[in-house]
């Protein structure tokens, strides 16, 4: 099967954007930066570049997390941290992260390439209509190719995500209908996704409930109608992701994916992606 380049360049740069979420040392960063547990350096470190939100903004802006889950967090988290010291943390995680995973690779010319291509890349991302996008294109590059990298794979990430929450919009599966449909694709275990966005088992019924009567599921599994639309959502999301990749060309965007593969089986082999992250992309071409 042929993969979107898009989507093909999402799945290879992933777990190196992930070091940020998962590595030991990226909790230790935000750790000593005054943000205790995992999701408040989540939140702090992914909301930093909006700059000091507050709680609906980050909802809205995340897209698929329980209002109430957020605001425990948020605005909290500033007042420990301030978005600029978010910054340096979430920095500082991946750049030990990515010293100890790949340390050969590290100030190799492969790493200044692949950090060149991929800034180009984020340099050509619209940002109308994609607010975490544009906010990462504010924040100022590092200098170390290994953090360029990440910062521009970042960048190209919310771009993409941004996409995501338009097309799931324009189908009104923003929010919790769009996870409901993800467990019953058997992609992520409902239970999960429950306690990992924070919706409880009733509000979860409701949904599914209202999912049934849209003919999207039945018996608590997708209907024909329900694997169509998530396949549409899926191709939407592609299609407006393709704008940087379209800017880098095709070649560039061959050249970007051979020097991220071996990346990205090093920070898998170093257990930094976690089997059950909700992804939900296929292995790379």
């Amino acid at each position: 099967m042929t993969i979107d380049p898009a989507r093909r360049l999402w799945a290879i740069g992933e777990p190196f954007h992930a070091l940020t979420y998962f590595a030991d040392e990226s909790r230790t960063a935000y750790t000593e930066a005054g943000l205790r547990g995992f999701w408040a350096g989540y939140f702090a470190g992914r909301a930093a570049p909006l700059g000091p939100v507050g709680p609906a903004l980050v909802t809205a802006t995340f897209g698929s997390f329980a209002p109430d889950f957020v605001a425990r967090r948020v605005p909290e988290v500033w007042t420990t941290t301030p978005p600029a010291d978010a910054l340096a943390a979430r920095l500082a995680g991946v750049d030990a992260a990515a010293r100890r995973a790949l340390p050969d690779w590290l100030g190799s010319p492969e790493a200044q390439e692949a950090a060149t291509l991929a800034r180009r890349g984020a340099e050509a991302v619209d940002v109308l209509g994609r607010p975490l996008a544009a906010a990462n294109t504010d924040v100022p590059w590092p200098v170390e190719p290994h953090l360029m990298l990440w910062q521009a794979l970042t960048t190209l990430r919310e771009h993409r995500g941004d996409g995501h929450l338009a097309a799931l919009l324009q189908q009104d599966l923003l929010g919790l209908p769009a996870l409901v449909l993800t467990a019953a694709a058997g992609t992520t275990s409902a239970d999960w996704l429950q306690k990992a966005r924070g919706w409880s088992p009733g509000r979860w019924a409701a949904c599914a409930e209202e999912l049934t009567g849209r003919g999207l599921l039945a018996d608590g599994a997708l209907t024909a109608d329900g694997v169509a639309l998530r396949a549409a959502v899926e191709a939407d999301t592609d299609r407006l992701a393709q704008g940087p990749w379209t800017a880098l060309g095709q070649a560039g965007c061959d050249r970007l994916a051979e020097l991220l593969a071996p990346v990205r089986q090093a920070v898998v082999a170093a257990g930094e992606w976690p089997a059950h992250n909700p992804i939900g992309v296929p292995e790379p071409a």
